[in-house]
């Protein structure tokens, strides 16, 4: 098939190489302009750019689709389909038409539940059993399309990252798969009245509140792991000093939200208690608990704030 691909991170790249590498064409790659990164703000090449360049496809940002010379643009490519995976931008309705068989996007949730740009935080931080990935055709609305194929993996206590590497690998897979019948597929509606929404991943939600269940701050550590990474504060030798909880278990133990109830670093929240398992000081690598406490030792009964 004639393909045009639409993605930007680390998500899209496994469906990127698969359709490449599964012989179809992919006529051009539309991806998120250069930004700037690193320390001396050098324009980088989204990972979908630099995959589509390392496989010799043309490679596309635009800022927007909205206008008339974009859309002729994108036409004129004369697409069987559009793959698009979390490519960032809003899609036209005249980008909507021009393929054949439309646009076909890889949502990374079991629609309609967690329609929206965060849709595998928000599964973790909810505590969610089982998430998946949907193969949705794509209309104006919010994640609202047709479904044509769904697959599921279980959450446990995997990360939001973990996720989002399984998910991609798991969201390509099935792509291949519904191209390779695509003429013979069943559209499926969804049911708006079962409908739930990922909005993106405010910067206030990070911060830690030790008055919450243990259980729900637990989710918090993995839902937003790696980035952007749920955080507390301790105090340091030039004031307070912001430290990410990147995974926790549960612990034993009760006392005042925030409390630090042994030498092995268990805190007390609003009921039950965690105990971190990874963390990271500001400027410094992730590291376990028992690296972290040799050179941050805490004294029981510290409260955190």
């Amino acid at each position: 098939m004639r393909i045009i691909f639409m993605g930007t991170p680390d998500f899209a790249v496994p469906a990127l190489e698969a359709l490449h590498a599964a012989g179809h064409e992919i006529v051009c790659a539309y991806t998120q302009p250069p930004r700037p990164a690193g320390r001396g703000k050098k324009l980088q090449p989204s990972p979908v750019q630099a995959a589509a360049e390392r496989l010799g496809i043309e490679v596309r940002h635009p800022v927007s689709l909205k206008n008339t010379e974009e859309q002729e643009r994108f036409a004129a490519l004369e697409a069987n389909v559009a793959v698009v995976a979390a490519y960032g931008l809003i899609l036209p309705q005249a980008i909507l038409d021009a393929p054949k068989h439309g646009c076909l996007n890889i949502h990374a949730s079991i629609l309609p539940r967690w329609r929206g740009a965060a849709p595998i935080h928000r599964a973790v931080m909810a505590g969610d059993d089982v998430t998946g990935i949907t193969i949705m055709q794509m209309e104006a609305g919010l994640d609202t399309g047709p479904m044509l194929a769904k697959a599921t993996t279980p959450v446990d206590r995997k990360t939001t990252g973990e996720l989002t590497a399984e998910l991609a690998e798991l969201g390509a897979r099935l792509m291949l798969e519904t191209l390779g019948k695509l003429n013979g597929v069943r559209a499926e509606s969804q049911d708006d009245a079962q409908a739930s929404y990922a909005p993106k991943i405010d910067k206030a939600e990070a911060r830690i509140d030790w008055s919450k269940p243990a259980e729900e701050i637990e989710r918090l550590a993995r839902g937003l792991a790696p980035f952007p990474g749920a955080w507390f504060e301790l105090e340091g030798t030039n004031g307070l000093e912001r430290v990410k909880l990147l995974r926790a278990e549960l612990a034993a133990g009760s006392g005042a939200p925030g409390e630090v109830l042994d030498e092995d670093f268990s805190i007390a929240c609003g009921s039950g208690a965690i105990r971190p398992l990874r963390l990271q000081r500001a400027g410094k690598p992730a590291m376990d608990r028992a690296e972290f406490l040799r050179g941050r030792p805490l004294t029981k009964g510290t409260i955190l704030p």
